[in-house]
């Protein structure tokens, strides 16, 4: 049986024909659905009513390939892709990118921001596969790209989608919530794509899975005119291979390669989708855990201290603050680090101490943990105060960061080696960074005009 679906709603219905989301089984808050905004293959787009500059996103049970030139009814897709993309939008979210997504509403819907779609799939690629290969005779199939391989394609069904220049967008001059597509959206739109597939691609690599190749979309949010990632990502948006072996894939292209569409294939094809589903939530997990350990000489140095303490909050990573004093009570000292030593948390040790820092190098000569260096320094005694954290005595690999906020940073670029979500937040401050910038030059240029 086809699970049932939305039922189409006329414009502006009354109160009594409002229609209530999801299905009973979910049993969620009513949801005032206002007229249907856009249908595609895999999904509707609906207003609410009581929330404007918000939209529910829900999906269908079809699967399509070759721009429906083949399409099937699979039921329970439209909960598995749901599910996905939740997962996946909220990992990118406690990233810190950008996104329409606002919370799962149900099974198979979510509720997102309004948005004005940017008719582009941006395709991100890290292996050569697909219709690269035909569009490029020579190169072989596995082909590894370093830096990733960026293209964009025209949504246009009729022609099958063609493949876009740069050029091209710019020069469409795309105007889409009050806000011309340019050259500074162009690049946000590039960089900010190779960010998510860095991230999701650092991510699935915990599953022992690598991301092939990716599709998205972006959109211009109708309230905040901002360039956010919109539309799904989910089963139908990229190709995975466990352990790396095309033999073993688990996307939509097991579908596109049938030969013959029969109910046992269609059975193969869902048991793909659903493995993604389930191990797509474990993406939300931290596999690995750490912390910080602020060590200060003195309770002056409080607030020096509580600027790293929040630093790492922003990483998901605990900050712990002790006060102890290498000079005064170095048995004492010493007996904190144990403390930390003995309990197998990886840790990192910051040392906060002004005037002559004993602390810091007495941590390091003594730990094999990683030890920073961020003493406070004041404007009369700083220039030099600061030799006592810079001149180390031999065998001592301490290191010295100044700014409380890059002490943490440097922390949580330790633990990225082994958390995914500590280096995923850490790749998306990076984009963020870059686009603030960018943003800044435009709004820049445009007061000089």
């Amino acid at each position: 049986a086809v699970a049932p679906q939305v039922p189409e709603l006329k414009s502006e219905p009354p109160p009594a024909a409002w229609a209530t989301l999801p299905p009973r089984r979910s049993r969620k808050p009513q949801l005032k659905i206002g007229k249907k905004l856009n249908e595609g293959k895999t999904k509707q787009i609906f207003e609410l009513l009581d929330q404007p500059g918000l939209v529910l996103v829900q999906s269908k049970d079809q699967i399509t390939a070759g721009n429906a030139a083949r399409k099937d009814q699979m039921e329970g897709k439209a909960a598995i892709a749901n599910k996905t993309t939740s997962c996946v939008f909220k990992l990118l979210q406690e990233s810190g990118i950008k996104t329409a997504f606002v919370k799962q509403h149900s099974d198979t819907a979510f509720i997102a921001a309004q948005c004005e779609m940017i008719p582009i799939e941006w395709v991100c690629r890290r292996v050569a596969t697909g219709s690269f290969l035909k569009r490029n005779p020579g190169v072989k199939e596995g082909y590894r790209f370093t830096p990733l391989k960026m293209e964009m394609f025209f949504k246009d069904d009729a022609n099958n989608d063609p493949q876009w220049s740069e050029e091209q967008v710019l020069e469409t001059k795309f105007s889409l919530a009050g806000l011309t597509i340019g050259q500074c959206e162009v690049d946000i739109m590039n960089r900010s794509t190779v960010a998510i597939f860095e991230i999701l691609e650092k991510a699935w690599a915990t599953q022992n899975c690598t991301l092939v190749d990716m599709k998205i979309e972006f959109g211009v949010n109708v309230k905040t005119q901002e360039v956010v990632l919109a539309d799904v990502i989910d089963n139908d948006s990229w190709r995975l291979w466990p352990s790396g072996d095309r033999s073993q894939q688990k996307d939509k292209q097991v579908y596109r390669d049938l030969k013959e569409v029969t109910p046992e294939a269609m059975q193969m094809v869902k048991r793909n989708f659903e493995w993604v589903s389930e191990r797509v939530e474990l993406l939300l997990h931290s596999r690995a855990s750490g912390r910080v350990v602020v060590l200060m000489g003195s309770t002056s140095d409080m607030a020096h201290c509580e600027k790293i303490r929040k630093a790492c909050s922003s990483f998901g990573i605990p900050c712990v603050l002790r006060v102890t004093s290498a000079h005064k009570g170095p048995d004492e000292t010493l007996r904190i680090k144990a403390e930390y030593e003995g309990d197998g948390i990886p840790t990192v040790f910051v040392a906060v101490a002004g005037r002559s820092n004993g602390l810091g190098p007495v941590m390091s000569g003594n730990t094999a943990y990683p030890v920073i260096n961020c003493p406070p320094l004041t404007p009369d005694w700083g220039a030099q105060d600061v030799w006592s954290s810079l001149r180390m005595p031999s065998g001592l690999g301490c290191s010295t960061i100044l700014s409380p906020e890059a002490a943490a940073q440097f922390a949580a670029q330790v633990f990225g080696l082994t958390d995914h979500q500590v280096w995923c937040k850490l790749r998306a401050s990076m984009l963020n960074t870059w686009v603030s910038l960018k943003l800044a030059d435009k709004k820049l240029q445009a007061c000089s005009l």
